[in-house]
């Protein structure tokens, strides 16, 4: 049998066929700029304050001063 000898209206199968689909639901940009722009600001603030931070500088503190500068 020939398609085109059907008794079925192939315009309104895929009318229906499309109103039984589920709806692609797309993902809002806004939320996902808005965690990218803050990561990329955190990563550049924290490497902003690791480079103008000033140095920590460890010394050894003699022992004289440990004992209270008694001189023992």
């Amino acid at each position: 049998m020939d398609p085109r000898d059907s008794a079925l209206d192939t315009a309104a199968l895929a009318y229906a066929r499309a109103l039984l689909r589920e709806p692609h639901r797309r993902q809002k940009m806004g939320p996902v700029l808005a965690a990218a722009a803050f990561a990329a600001l955190s990563a550049v603030t924290f490497a902003a304050v690791m480079i103008i931070a000033p140095p920590t500088v460890t010394q050894h503190i003699p022992q004289d001063r440990l004992d209270g500068g008694l001189g023992q």
